[in-house]
């Protein structure tokens, strides 16, 4: 018996021990691919910049530890920072020692006024005379529309691209909601503000349906006349090409058509590069990925001038507070209201430029964060730059800047507002609950999902949406310097491509961030200055520190299991935080 007690304790507590060793490891592991990722890169002579999009895009990317491990277990998982991509393409053209960029492209998630600005920041990389191939096994639409910049678009001899137009397939829950007994009551003001139209309808109303057709027709022409230009190619064929879904027919096809150039197996692209740096093919082809290309020049002295230009990044659904799983990474109104009362305390910072990349979110949020927009603005100036998307609510918090730039997909305008309450009184009764109900004053149960509102509590929600829509365009009206009738006529709740929005006077310049910048520059009157973005990031402790497990396996999980309806379900879920009134573009706009 003490035999077995003393095995059995060794056991234990060599298993202990195991653990531990196998911690410090792995923890020194983690630490020392940090500490290399900080180390700044050093440039060989005929380098090729590497650009391998395999992956989701997002405006920035703050470092999560659970992240880091996840791709250390899994290299399928990238997820690349816009401005890591565009930063990293201006220093490779300013780079004496890289050659050229290489593009090998896969699947990436993202929304095409991305694509267009990474596009806008490659056809710049051009301009120096370095070159640009791409290569994919096969390439999805909005990688081909990426990659038709290059010099040389190679394709696998057994690959295909990706050509057939644009289509926005919404899902509809009206069926399945009432299937299982829930109502869900419907306030809004706006013809177009289609966002509540899943829940009431099973298919899209007509106004919805001529929104949309004109903003993905209007995105498609964006890309049919980059594609144009780049390939030299009619945008007729073009067309003509989509319809014939070039895709299906053998690899040959696309090359005839002249949407690629070569027909090549990916083991043998990296001789065709060294023939285009002039180094022999037994030579090693020095080749900068994007986390190596981050680090060049990172310890480079920053200007003297003390002047800054702030770039705050606002991502995200706009929310009240923080605390659940979908507004953590979002806009959250506190939150962004006390950043930039700093920068507009902040007497080194010059001009702000404002990227904003949301569907819009709550209105109350959107009002409050318009307001410190509108102090800022009175300090210094401030300049919106416009991501994917800039609606509703994301129009909102930008209508004050000084001036708007915007990508011509980026989709904006939605000005409209309405309010959700779901009513599940047919679920309860399926289910055998009942509910009852003592109160001292007619409303004091007002908002109860146990039962469906009255006529007087609907006349209540009503008249507060349309006190909030008079508020929206006000706000607009204000900020565009138009009258409220002229933002009446193209508000409604529609929503419009940056390339219109222009037309309408809701943007001013058609661009990126790098416009946004030169614009912001020129009106604080400034020569020299530092772009320095915010809200600053947490280094890799304090991220260590804040994680929030839970949360990050669940939706980890969730992801994984249900693709592209995680979106969906994360709507459902979190439907019962959401503020009651919204100002936001659908909550699914299902664009491919």
């Amino acid at each position: 018996m003490k035999d077995f007690l003393k095995f059995t304790l060794a056991t234990v507590t060599g298993i202990i021990l195991s653990g531990i060793v196998l911690f410090i490891i792995g923890m020194v592991t983690l630490f020392g691919i940090i500490s290399a990722s900080e180390t700044e890169t050093q440039v060989k002579q005929n380098s090729v910049m590497m650009l391998d999009l395999n992956g989701t895009l997002v405006e920035r990317i703050q470092e999560n530890p659970l992240d880091l491990l996840s791709q250390l277990l899994d290299n399928d998982t990238n997820i690349y920072g816009l401005d890591d991509i565009l930063s990293s393409i201006q220093k490779a053209k300013e780079n004496e020692n890289i050659q050229g960029i290489y593009l090998q492209v896969s699947s990436l998630a993202t929304s095409y006024a991305s694509l267009q600005e990474i596009r806008n920041a490659l056809l710049d990389f051009k301009e120096s005379g370095k070159f640009i191939v791409a290569y994919a096994d096969n390439y999805t639409q909005g990688l081909y529309y990426l990659s038709s910049v290059a010099d040389k678009v190679l394709l696998n001899p057994k690959g295909m691209i990706e050509w057939r137009g644009i289509a926005s397939a919404p899902l509809f829950y009206k069926d399945l909601l009432q299937k299982i007994g829930v109502e869900i009551q419907i306030f809004k003001v706006g013809t177009y503000k289609s966002a509540v139209e899943p829940f009431i309808s099973t298919e899209m109303s007509p106004a919805n349906r001529e929104q949309v057709t004109a903003f993905i027709n209007s995105i498609w022409g964006q890309i049919l006349t980059g594609v144009s230009d780049s390939r030299q190619l009619p945008v007729d064929s073009l067309n003509a090409y989509a319809d014939r879904m070039l895709m299906f027919y053998p690899a040959e096809e696309s090359v005839k058509c002249g949407l690629a150039d070569t027909l090549i197996y990916r083991n043998d692209v990296r001789d065709y590069l060294k023939e285009l740096v002039q180094i022999d093919k037994d030579d090693d082809l020095p080749t900068l990925g994007l986390n190596e290309m981050m680090n060049v020049g990172k310890n480079i002295p920053k200007d003297k001038s003390g002047n800054i230009i702030a770039v705050y990044y606002a991502s995200g659904e706009i929310t009240d507070t923080s605390g659940s799983a979908a507004s953590e990474e979002g806009i959250v109104g506190p939150k962004v209201i006390r950043d930039l009362r700093k920068l507009k305390e902040d007497n080194d910072v010059k001009a702000v430029v404002l990227r904003v990349n949301s569907p819009g979110g709550s209105a109350f949020a959107s009002e409050q964060i318009w307001h410190a927009v509108k102090e800022l603005k009175e300090k210094k100036p401030v300049i919106v730059s416009m991501g994917d998307y800039a609606a509703s609510g994301g129009y909102y918090i930008s209508c004050v800047a000084d001036t708007i730039v915007a990508e011509p997909t980026t989709l904006t305008g939605s000005i409209g507002i309405f309010g959700m309450v779901p009513n599940v009184k047919g679920l309860t009764e399926k289910i055998g609950l009942t509910y009852d109900v003592v109160k001292t004053n007619k409303f004091a149960d007002f908002g109860n999902i146990m039962r469906p509102f009255n006529e007087e509590e609907k006349s209540l929600m009503q008249m507060m949406v349309t006190q909030g829509y008079d508020t929206f365009i006000t706000r607009c009206a204000e900020g565009r310097h138009m009258t409220k009738e002229a933002i009446e006529k193209i508000a409604e709740g529609r929503v419009w491509t940056g390339e219109t929005a222009k037309e309408l006077g809701l943007v001013d310049v058609l661009g990126g961030i790098d416009e946004a910048l030169e614009i912001a520059v020129q009106k604080a009157g400034i020569e020299s200055y530092t772009a320095v973005s915010y809200p600053a990031k947490m280094d890799f402790l304090s991220s260590l520190l804040d994680i929030k497990t839970t949360n990050y396996v669940e939706a980890q999980i969730l992801q994984s299991e249900l693709g592209e309806y995680y979106q969906q379900f994360g709507l459902l879920k979190n439907l019962k935080e959401k503020s009651m009134l919204q100002t936001r573009i659908p909550f699914e706009l299902n664009i491919k």
